[in-house]
């Protein structure tokens, strides 16, 4: 397992429960969990699906205790329209549509399963060359070790090295815009919701934090993310409360802010012989809608039932362009749905303006559509 994230130290431990013997290399460990720490700046929205792969790798109990956030509705409007929908949790007999929770948490718990899961962790280490043989993949490490295994999987990123060395290309968009990020607290509190405002340059989104503050992902035109990122508090959090329409109140204080860039991509395989990649290493995603980390945990559940279902030797290729099948579609959907998501609440044509409004408050109006749209966001209800 090259790469250390969430995504990667979910699939090394998915893969050590397995009974595989299995390898974590990654170049720096991520420091023990502190419960006085920091809020990271990263959080992420976990849905059902991933909520239950969790729960298969025993670790969820853990996370409850470090922190995690349920939200019980979101809300989303448009700026340029009267379009508004809301999700309710109770709508479809669930006790939360999800859980925010800081990258640290998902991290460090993870990471901190591993050695009783039989997982080798080799850090600090980078991996420096791949030799792919018919029968089994050699990872040459920069520090002069050389690893043997039959499978060699990539959750090294978007710009993973191991997709790189094995030649596997990637179709990239950059969208021109970057997502500014901050924990922030507001006159109110949460309301345990997730409320997202399209705005002219991108949508602005607020997820509740157990805390009673939220995290913040404004996407924005690039030259206006920097903009933001530069401006004093009271400057940013005037118009951080006035984009936001004041929902919950004044906001009173923000924490250090950060901005990263947006881009979709798209990997032009998946899996080669001995080779599989997951999360960013294969696929990236607008954050609109807070499901790239979740596609990436979809990924090692479906790669480790791949596996599992044809015991024997985990690096054949019959067995990991099954694996392919079943991801690649559904990656390379959603991320098209999310660009057009984008398009269209970016447009500022008026006819266009004027659909997406009466789209959203029909569909607000027609149960069973919202509900539909409602369980395809939760993910795997039936685990």
């Amino acid at each position: 397992m090259v790469g250390g994230g969430v995504v990667g130290a979910a699939a090394a431990l998915a893969l050590g429960r397995a009974g595989l013997r299995t390898a974590l290399l990654e170049q720096s460990q991520p420091p023990p969990f502190d419960p006085q720490g920091e809020t990271d700046l990263r959080v992420f929205a976990v849905n059902r699906a991933s909520q239950r792969l969790f729960e298969r790798l025993d670790v969820w109990p853990e996370m409850l205790v470090r922190g995690v956030s349920p939200y019980e509705a979101m809300e989303v409007w448009d700026a340029r329209s009267p379009g508004r929908i809301r999700f309710e949790a109770a709508d479809v007999g669930e006790p939360d549509l999800g859980h925010i929770i800081e990258n640290r948490v998902i991290q460090s718990t993870l990471w901190d399963a591993l050695d009783e899961a039989g997982v080798e962790c080799l850090c600090p280490a980078t991996l420096a060359h791949l030799e792919i043989l018919p029968d089994a993949a050699h990872a040459d490490l920069e520090d002069g070790r050389r690893v043997t295994a039959s499978l060699v999987v990539g959750a090294d990123g978007a710009r993973s090295r191991v997709r790189t060395l094995v030649g596997i290309g990637v179709n990239s968009t950059r969208y021109g815009q970057r997502a500014v990020v901050a924990n922030v607290t507001t006159e109110r509190h949460n309301e345990a919701t997730a409320w997202q405002r399209f705005l002219p340059t991108g949508p602005l989104a607020f997820l509740p934090l157990a805390d009673g503050r939220s995290s913040i992902v404004w996407s924005t035109d690039t030259e206006d993310a920097e903009r933001l990122v530069g401006l004093g508090e009271d400057a940013f959090r005037a118009e951080l409360a006035a984009a936001f329409e004041y929902r919950l109140g004044a906001v009173t204080a923000t924490g250090p802010r950060a901005s990263f860039p947006l881009a979709g991509s798209q990997a032009l395989q998946y899996v080669r012989s001995r080779v599989a990649l997951v999360g960013d290493a294969a696929h990236t995603v607008h954050p609109l809608a807070g499901q790239g980390a979740n596609l990436g945990f979809a990924d090692v559940t479906a790669l480790v039932r791949a596996i599992g279902e044809r015991p024997g030797d985990p690096g054949a290729l019959r067995g990991l362009r099954a694996y392919e099948r079943v991801r690649r579609g559904e990656n390379w959907v959603m991320m098209r749905a999310m660009e057009g998501f984008s398009a269209l609440f970016g447009s500022r044509l008026s006819p266009v303006e004027m659909a997406r409004g009466l789209g959203l408050n029909l569909v607000d109006r027609l149960p069973p559509v919202k509900h539909g749209f409602l369980r395809r966001a939760l993910g795997d209800l039936k685990g």
